[in-house]
């Protein structure tokens, strides 16, 4: 598959950007050439590799999903200047 600048305007006014005729011609040959690297890449043999998510080969180390501290609302809030049924009272800032 080729691109044309007619194809590269196309895609210009799709993407509202304002390309010179010489700017067409560039990315149309650009374009060109990323679609043949494509094309040489399709005439790889892959045949028995198994698709990668990743290079290496490791699992995620999980913990235990547990609380190991909590319950410390009122050691919290103690320092505050004030504070309200655990929460701390701050002047307001937007109206």
């Amino acid at each position: 598959m080729s691109f044309d600048t007619k194809q590269i305007q196309s895609i210009a006014r799709l993407a509202r950007l304002k390309l010179s005729e010489a700017d067409r011609e560039k990315f149309a040959g650009e374009i060109d050439g990323i679609l043949n690297w494509v094309e040489q890449l399709n005439g790889v043999d892959i045949t028995g590799i198994e698709p990668l998510t990743s290079i290496a080969a490791e699992t995620n180390r999980m913990r235990a999903d547990v609380v190991t501290d909590g319950d410390l609302q009122a050691e919290l809030t103690a320092n505050a200047p004030e504070s309200v049924m655990g929460f701390y009272v701050v002047p307001k800032m937007v109206e």
